[in-house]
């Protein structure tokens, strides 16, 4: 705090925080500053409840998507009565999920089922039902992969577990459960796909801003009314009790100022990269190389194309291609660097046997299966993309020259 340059000496003596703005102010506080901060922090979560057609009270701000994942995953299971529940989810879940279903399990939390996708990197809606058992209490399946870009049935799923709870109701005479929920990881969905959640039928969804341009670094887990999940933190009771801890109210407000552009440039952007995308993936089947398509050539975002080219380790092509100013990846980066082929396209091309080579950038004698991804945004053209395919067809025919993989 400073005092203002003011003369007071006529005055009451005020103390002013020069620096201080509403957007900065704890919400909780009940001086004016707080007091502005908490009506922007209602009208911010007013917003992003509109775009998901949800409530305001339905709406917990996080610190981002890996919290709002834990929060619900960890949030069910501590709401829950059985002794053992049972969790599903898919193969290729982002880590924040498939690596929390497996801490759950090592620490007797719950009992997991992991579903395989299909070779086309879609998940079969009637498999995950097949799963559900009478103490299932979650089904977590992502919007959209973080990987390859594979749009999954969302629809479908929610109204597969629709079907089996009215079943076991018609079958039992006491109240019916409100288990299991269904969750989906839309952080990959927010700029292109439909986030209504009452049309998606989802009970949880967890949102990032670290996907969206200009958003703030916060996330947001919606929350159906009378879905039962419990706090998982200690601290205060802000965010309805949920997620203790003052609310990052500056990124808070940016984040449901890009959430509401992204809805009024959403249907012509995805027409946009859509066209851009197809261009290619056509280029690049004619290119005199091996390179397979990973992921359903139709159900997948508009601004993704995920490739592998057996025998070529991805993070030097992921380097090669840096050193252009063309920036690929190879994986998730919650995964990278820890020597290991991305398990998403282990799931999908078993076919593909990672090369163990020691020109591995990231970690010597590592596993690589010359996967990558490209990401298109905003700013990417045309002319992006022929600059793109140029570079990587002087890349591989190099590479091509001197690399020989040493079998695992």
């Amino acid at each position: 705090m400073v005092k203002s340059n003011m003369n007071f000496s006529k005055k009451p003596r005020k103390i002013y925080m020069d620096y201080a703005s509403s957007a900065e102010a704890n919400p909780s506080s009940i001086h004016s500053f707080g007091v502005k901060a908490k009506a922007e922090l209602q009208n911010a979560r007013k917003d992003v409840a509109k775009v998901l057609n949800a409530h305001m009270d339905e709406i917990i701000f996080t610190s981002g998507g890996t919290e709002s994942n834990n929060l619900a995953i960890q949030g069910v299971l501590r709401a829950v009565k059985e002794k053992l529940p049972h969790i599903i989810t898919t193969n290729i879940e982002h880590p924040s999920v498939l690596e929390t279903f497996k801490l759950m399990e090592k620490r007797e939390l719950a009992e997991i089922s992991i579903v395989p996708v299909e070779i086309n990197g879609i998940v079969d809606p009637k498999k995950i039902k097949k799963e559900i058992k009478k103490n299932t209490v979650l089904v977590s399946v992502m919007y959209v992969n973080n990987e390859i870009g594979t749009i999954q049935p969302i629809r479908e799923i929610a109204k597969e577990i629709r079907h089996w709870k009215k079943k076991r109701s018609r079958s039992q005479v006491s109240k019916t459960s409100p288990f299991p929920v269904f969750h989906t990881d839309a952080v990959q969905a927010v700029n292109y796909l439909d986030l209504n959640v009452e049309a998606l039928g989802v009970d949880l969804l967890s949102l990032s801003g670290s996907k969206i341009e200009g958003a703030g670094r916060v996330g947001v887990l919606y929350k159906r009314r009378g879905t039962q999940i419990e706090n998982i933190f200690g601290g205060g009771g802000q965010e309805f009790g949920l997620r203790p801890g003052t609310e990052n109210l500056p990124e808070i407000i940016k984040f449901s100022e890009a959430l509401e552009l992204v809805q009024k440039i959403k249907e012509k952007e995805v027409k946009r990269l859509t066209k851009l995308r197809d261009y290619f993936i056509a280029k690049l089947s004619k290119m005199p190389f091996d390179i397979k398509l990973n992921g359903d050539l139709e159900n997948r975002l508009p601004n993704n194309v995920n490739i592998s080219i057996p025998n070529i380790p991805s993070d030097l092509l992921v380097i090669e291609l840096s050193a252009r100013g063309i920036m690929a990846s190879e994986k998730s980066a919650c995964e990278s660097g820890d020597g290991k082929a991305s398990y998403v396209i282990k799931a999908i091309r078993p076919e593909i046997k990672p090369a163990r080579n020691a020109f591995s950038i990231a970690d010597a004698g590592g596993e690589n299966d010359g996967s990558l991804r490209f990401s298109m945004g905003r700013q990417t053209t045309k002319k992006d993309i022929d600059y793109t395919l140029k570079s990587l067809s002087k890349i591989l025919t190099k590479l091509k020259k001197w690399y020989t993989p040493t079998p695992i």
